[in-house]
C-alpha cells in the first residue's frame, strides 16, 4: 500500500536562521526566579550572621528614653532644690561663722573685763593701804609732836652719856657744814656720810648708805629714843634719809642743800623709825 504524499510547503528564505530575541518570560517565572533570589540572599544573610555571631559577641545599644515635658519639669525642678539646699548651706556656714566670731568676742570681752575689775581692785587696796599709812603717820607725828613738847619742858631727861655723848658732840660740831651728795666731809656730809663718819669717831664701823644704815643694831620706838640713836625716813631697809637723835626731841643731820647740816625738833620732818647701834 503506498504512503500518501504529503504536499512540501514552501519555506522562507530566513526560515533557517535563529531569531537573536530573548524568549519572553511570563509573569509567573519572574516572580518564581525573584523568590529565588531573595531566598538565597536572606540564608547567605542568615549564614553571615550565625558566623559573625559565632565569632565576636554582640553589643547590646541602649537607647536612651525621650525626655517628656513632666521628666524635663521634673528635672528643673530638682536643679532648684539643689541650688536651694546649696544657699542655705551657705547662710548656714555664715551664720555659724558669725556666732563663732560672736562668741570669741565676747570670751575676750569677758577677760578684758576681768582684768581691769581685777586692776581696779588692786587700786582699790592701795588706795586703802596709802590712806591707812597716811593716817598711821598723822598718829605718828602728833606722838611726836607731844614727846617733843614734853622733852622740851623737862631740864635734863635725855642726857647722853659715853660713846652716845661723844656722837651727839661730833654731829653737833657739824652743824653749819654744807651739804653735798656723797660728801664725807670734813667740811661738806650728806646724811649717811656724816652719820658714818659720828659713829666710826667712836669706833664703830657703819655700812655708807641709808638704807643699810637703817637696818643696824636694834629697831627702837619713837617715843623711846635715847641720844645717840639713828633716826631713819622711809622704811627699814629702804630708808631714804637719816639723822642722829640728840636729846630733849632734836635731831642733827644733814637735811639738803639748801639748809645744810642743822638741828631742828622731831616735828620738823617727823621719821618713821630708828634703831640704836649704842
Amino acid at each position: 500500500m503506498k504512503e500518501p504524499l504529503i504536499p512540501v510547503v514552501p519555506m522562507s528564505h530566513t526560515a533557517h536562521i535563529r531569531s537573536h530575541r530573548k524568549p519572553r518570560r511570563s509573569a509567573t517565572t519572574n516572580i518564581a526566579v525573584r523568590a529565588g533570589v531573595a531566598s538565597g540572599v536572606l540564608g547567605m544573610a542568615a549564614a553571615g550572621a550565625a558566623s559573625a555571631s559565632a565569632a565576636e559577641p554582640v553589643t547590646q545599644t541602649l537607647e536612651l528614653p525621650i525626655l517628656t515635658a513632666d521628666v524635663a519639669t521634673q528635672v528643673a525642678q530638682s536643679a532648684d532644690a539643689t541650688q536651694q539646699a546649696a544657699a542655705n548651706y551657705s547662710l548656714q556656714a555664715e551664720r555659724d561663722a558669725a556666732a563663732a566670731k560672736a562668741a570669741k568676742q565676747a570670751k575676750a570681752d569677758l577677760a578684758d573685763a576681768k582684768k581691769k575689775a581685777e586692776a581696779k581692785k588692786k587700786a582699790e587696796a592701795a588706795r586703802k593701804a596709802a590712806a591707812e599709812q597716811a593716817a598711821s603717820r598723822s598718829a605718828e607725828r602728833t606722838t611726836l609732836s607731844a614727846t617733843s613738847a614734853s622733852s622740851s619742858s623737862s631740864t635734863s631727861t635725855s642726857t647722853a652719856t659715853g660713846s652716845a655723848a661723844a656722837v651727839v658732840a661730833f654731829v653737833k660740831a657739824q652743824i653749819g657744814d654744807a651739804y653735798v651728795s656723797g660728801g664725807t666731809g670734813p667740811n661738806s656730809w650728806d646724811c649717811s656720810g656724816l652719820v658714818q663718819a659720828a659713829f666710826k669717831s667712836v669706833g664703830v664701823s657703819l655700812p655708807r648708805v641709808s638704807q643699810d644704815q637703817s637696818t643696824q643694831g636694834t629697831q627702837v620706838s619713837l617715843s623711846n629714843l635715847q641720844p645717840g640713836d639713828i633716826l631713819y625716813w622711809g622704811s627699814a631697809g629702804s630708808a631714804y634719809h637719816v639723822a642722829v637723835y640728840v636729846g630733849d626731841g632734836m635731831f642733827v643731820g644733814a637735811q639738803n642743800p639748801s639748809s645744810g647740816v642743822g638741828e631742828h625738833p622731831l616735828s620738823y620732818d617727823p621719821p618713821t623709825g630708828a634703831v640704836r647701834v649704842l
